[in-house]
């Protein structure tokens, strides 16, 4: 059995990566962490992380908390997955375990047995079916975690122009996130009291504490943990 790698990753150092250490040592006790703080958009751009990928062999283990944490590029993070794997470096992703690397191995193996008949060609085809559907499912992970980052930033960016050029909602564009007061108080209370985050509280308790509805508290809670994903 190889080393347990859990990657961590952030791109300031004004955010938190506790949260996904948590998450991967309740997992995976045994994890070695790999801590990165960096603002690049490739990864080449991450020292820590390019140095993980030089260092793993066959049989060593990579935890992410997400997708995302492994590329926020869809193309290059697909392109990456099939390399690792093809290397022999099981991957897992705590938030999409459907296209962990045990998962794909599957649909490679697995296949239906062939008969030494005319049914074979059926089966041939539904064998390629099937893996194919299993490398489109990794892209798609990819794909969304880009587009959710992406609608994040531009959300953000929007959010801070308007607070900034009015300081309350006129009019504004559907989708576009408001940043208040009261936003940036509840927030920094749900990354205190959530065990999500820094806390030690379920959703209902923390909820109780702020005196929000569930619809607020849970939006509120979303964004921050896609702000983590930037």
């Amino acid at each position: 059995m190889g080393n347990i790698y859990g990657y961590c990753r952030i791109s300031t150092s004004k955010q938190s990566i506790e949260r996904q250490q948590r998450n991967i040592i309740k997992c995976y006790p045994a994890a070695l962490l790999i801590n990165e703080v960096y603002t690049g958009t490739k990864t080449y751009e991450r020292k820590e992380f390019n140095s993980l990928l030089d260092k793993v062999v066959s049989g060593d283990t990579i935890v992410f908390d997400s997708v995302s944490r492994m590329s926020r590029n869809a193309e290059e993070g697909s392109k990456l997955y099939i390399d690792l794997f093809n290397k022999g470096v099981e991957l897992v992703f705590l938030k999409e375990p459907h296209i962990n690397t045990s998962t794909y191995k599957k649909a490679l193996t697995s296949n239906i047995e062939l008969t030494d008949t005319n049914l074979d060609f059926i089966l041939e085809g539904i064998n390629k079916y099937l893996l194919s559907l299993a490398t489109q499912q990794i892209l798609i992970a990819f794909n969304q975690s880009e587009k959710e980052v992406k609608d994040l930033q531009q959300r953000t960016k929007e959010g801070l122009v308007t607070a900034k050029l009015f300081g309350k909602q006129l009019g504004m564009k559907k989708g576009t996130k408001l940043i208040t007061k009261k936003s940036i108080k509840s927030k920094k209370e749900i990354t205190k009291y959530s065990k999500d985050f820094n806390g030690t509280l379920t959703d209902i308790d923390v909820i109780k504490i702020l005196g929000i509805s569930k619809n607020t508290y849970y939006k509120y809670k979303k964004e921050l943990l896609l702000e983590e994903e930037l």
